[in-house]
This record gives C-alpha cells, structure tokens and sequence, in this order.
C-alpha cells in the first residue's frame, strides 16, 4: 500500500495573473489567503492605491473604507466606485 499525501506532490505554479476579483475580508467567498500573502498591487483611474478592499477588473471597481466610519457590526463601510482596475503582483519575478 503506497501512502501518498498533499505534502508528497509539488505545489502547482500559481499564475502571474492575478485573480479577477479579490477581498481582503475574510468573511467575502472571494478572500484568498495565499494570494493576498504574495501581495497585489491595483491601479486604479491611472492613480495606484493602496487602500483597496476589494476590487473585481471584469466589471470595473473597487471597493475602498469610508473615512473611518463602522457598521453596527463593527465593520468598515465601504464605497465602490467604478473606473478602470489593473492589478499586479507585488512580488513579480525581476529578470
């Protein structure tokens, strides 16, 4: 019997593209840790920002904290505001 776990097999390459859409709220279906960790950079309207909460470049928006303004569960309330997004990895291999 050949015992075989996750550890055993290579991690697959990640992409160089950054995900369509991400959010740094761990409770959002579109947090990703990992991806977080390697950093990403957005440019938003030719300006980059770094106060992004989440950002979708499909469909042209960003997500950012209202001024320091909470929800009655604590949470930051955000605005989104439409524009063109890039998004890059902060950690992209310099040749």
């Amino acid at each position: 019997m050949v015992d075989t776990h996750a550890s055993d097999t290579p991690a697959a390459p990640q992409s160089e593209t950054p995900p369509d859409r991400l959010s740094t709220n761990p409770r959002s279906p579109h947090f990703d840790v990992e991806t977080l960790q390697r950093g990403i950079g957005i440019r938003f309207k030719d300006r980059v920002r770094t106060d992004v909460e989440e950002y979708c470049i499909s469909e042209g928006w960003i997500r950012v904290a209202a001024g320091k303004t909470r929800d009655r569960h604590g949470q930051p309330l955000t605005i989104k505001l439409s524009g063109p997004v890039e998004a890059w990895f902060e950690d992209a291999k310099q040749d």
